[in-house]
């Protein structure tokens, strides 16, 4: 800057070179920066938010993440289906296998909330908070180092997209319908092939590989702050998180659990389900259609989440999941019927979580940078629900064996199961009415 900091020093000097009363701008912020502990940072360098290609690189690497991490847990029905009728496990409680998938997805998304508060206080340790996910959840706690893999995610996508951010974020999500599709496949084949052993380790490795990839394009789109040693860091919990006195995240909150307690319980029993009607490989395409119909569904929520107000897609999409609860699952007696319910509910049920960043981002409000804590406190309680439905769904098929719908409806015991899932989705969608009531009050 040498020609303008010249001039100025010219225009306010008495005499050039001596007790200038301007200094160049670069000089003053030099001082200031060293004075703070920060860094000089050129606006008109980063990358543009939402477009140019960092910014889509970004997206595509998070997608890959998303397809590997909940795309495997969203496969789970597969390994229970195989577990309930090979050994060494097919003589333990059916519930105690299915709770070996929901535990690993409760504690992914559990362990979101804590990750985002950690990362608030330590933001250089991001990369090496992911790169550790990886060896972990490669290793032996894909629960715990899948969430580590995810959830930084979260942190960066505030970063890159604002305008289009509930785009991005229906695309990224999607991945665990693209997961979801072809993962059943790959897993049912292995299984067949292989066994449950080796099937694990071959895609330990695949998982290696892919997300070690993916991760060399994920980024801060701002340079991270640095700390000196003894340097004072954020709070570990922020002074002020405004979101937890608003009606409107409790009443979304608790329609959040109401939706997850619909959802999951098809996840984990619709390929048992199909299996009584037809056969295992029937029960994977099932399992593949559920999960990939959520790719359209979590990419149109999230682009419709950008236009209108979220609680009504959040009414719609709950109000058709019931509907194709009470009327197709619950009287599926052919392949045809339930393959259509897979792609309808899948697809509406399985996008609603695409509403989570334009809900966090309106919570916020004017602390934009709680977005992250308030999107993973959504993921928090969802986690609880993971844990609860599939649980409260298995008794419920146990009792379901004994009880009798007259012969056309709740086919194979299951009719206690497609009535909770049929009323949680129903009251999902009166809670969507509540936090439409709230937002305006507020």
């Amino acid at each position: 800057m040498e020609g303008p900091a010249v001039e100025l020093q010219d225009m306010f000097s008495g005499e050039k070179g001596k007790t200038p009363v301007a200094i160049s701008i670069s000089q003053q912020a030099g001082d200031i920066l060293d004075d703070s502990n920060a860094e000089l940072i050129n606006v008109q360098s980063l990358p543009p938010i939402d477009r140019g290609r960092k910014a889509w690189t970004f997206c595509c690497c998070a997608f890959l993440l998303e397809a590997i991490v909940w795309g495997f847990g969203f496969s789970y029905g597969i390994f229970q289906d195989y577990y309930t009728s090979h050994p060494p496990f097919n003589k333990q409680s059916p519930i105690a296998i299915a709770a070996v998938g929901t535990t690993a997805l409760a504690i992914q998304y559990g362990e979101g909330l804590f990750l985002s508060l950690f990362l608030q206080r330590y933001p250089d340790l991001l990369k090496t908070t992911m790169w550790f996910g990886l060896a972990l959840s490669s290793g032996v706690g894909f629960g715990i180092g899948g969430g580590m893999l995810y959830m930084p995610v979260i942190n960066l996508l505030s970063e890159w997209f604002i305008e289009r951010r509930g785009l991005a974020g229906g695309i990224i999500f999607a991945g665990s319908g693209v997961g979801g599709f072809a993962f059943p496949l790959m897993v049912n084949a292995l299984l067949g092939k292989v066994g449950f052993r080796w099937t694990l380790r071959i895609w330990a490795i695949g998982t290696a590989i892919i997300a070690g990839l993916a991760l060399l394009g994920i980024h801060h789109r701002t340079p991270t702050p640095k700390f000196r040693r003894g340097e004072r860091r954020p709070r570990f919990i922020p002074p002020q998180m405004q979101f937890l006195k608003q009606p409107v995240f409790w009443t979304f909150s608790t329609t959040n659990v109401l939706q997850a307690l619909s959802y999951f319980p098809v996840s984990l029993y619709i390929a048992m389900f199909t299996t009584s009607i037809s056969s295992p490989l029937s029960a994977t395409i099932v399992l593949s259609l559920f999960n990939s119909s959520g790719v359209v569904g979590q990419i149109l929520v999230g682009h419709l989440s950008d236009r209108f107000p979220y609680p009504w897609i959040m009414f719609a999409s709950a109000l058709g999941s019931a509907i194709s609860a009470f009327l197709l699952w619950g009287f599926a007696d052919s392949l045809a019927r339930v393959f259509t319910f897979a792609i309808i509910f899948g697809g509406l049920s399985g996008g609603f979580s695409s509403v989570w960043p334009a809900a966090a981002s309106d919570l916020a409000g004017r602390f934009p940078e709680q977005a992250t804590i308030t999107f993973t406190c959504f993921a928090f309680v969802k986690g609880i629900a993971a844990v609860i439905g599939p649980i409260l769904s298995g008794v419920l098929l146990d009792a379901g064996k004994s009880s009798s719908f007259g012969g056309k409806y709740g086919k194979f015991g299951f009719g206690n199961v497609e009535i909770f899932v049929g009323s949680c989705a129903v009251a999902t969608s009166i809670g969507s009415l509540f936090v439409a009531a709230a937002k305006n009050r507020a």
